[in-house]
């Protein structure tokens, strides 16, 4: 099954796969705006491992939901946002939250984190930090983005870590594969 079947949707999905302290927020923070100046409308999913606190105490939407709401959909002019309850606590799928955005208005959908789910992924390598390679047990990571050269990497693209411009230019390319 392709991954455009598996995921529901008809827009390039794009993971960025590392261990943490690897540098995949720092360099998304770099992409993006790249990705936008080049006129693509990303989208952006993160995956958290650790119970999240999106709201503050003491605002409106905080004691709202803490009194019992299971969905607040907080709105202004400028941005909104949708915050829901999971009682259950069972870790989110990628197709379901996919399934929530509006898709309508993006060109791509960038992912942080679900890195062991199969779908296009640049896996993010720095040696220094002595973990291992992931595409060697993953053969969804379509490139590998390093801070030093690897002998091996099963003939995979090399990317430099440390050059946005590069990574920005392999998704442009990525996208334009995919809606070919």
């Amino acid at each position: 099954m392709t991954t455009e079947k598996m995921l529901n949707i008809h827009l390039p999905v794009l993971g960025f796969a590392a261990f943490s302290g690897t540098g995949k927020t720092t360099l998304l923070k770099q992409v993006i705006p790249i990705l936008r100046d080049q006129g693509l409308h990303p989208g952006l999913i993160k995956h958290a491992h650790h119970r999240v606190e999106f709201d503050q105490p003491g605002k409106d939407s905080y004691e709202l939901r803490k009194a019992g709401a299971e969905q607040v959909l907080l709105a202004s002019a400028n941005r909104w946002a949708l915050m829901a309850e999971t009682p259950d606590e069972s870790e989110p799928e990628l197709p379901e939250l996919l399934a929530r955005m509006d898709l309508s208005s993006l060109d791509l959908v960038l992912v942080e984190g679900f890195r062991h789910l199969s779908f296009p992924k640049i896996e993010l390598h720095r040696p220094s930090l002595g973990k291992p390679l992931l595409f060697e047990q993953d053969d969804s990571i379509i490139a590998i983005a390093t801070d030093e050269s690897l002998d091996n990497h099963a003939g995979l693209p090399s990317l430099d870590l440390n050059d946005p411009l590069a990574i920005a230019r392999f998704i442009e390319e990525y996208c334009e594969r995919f809606s070919s």
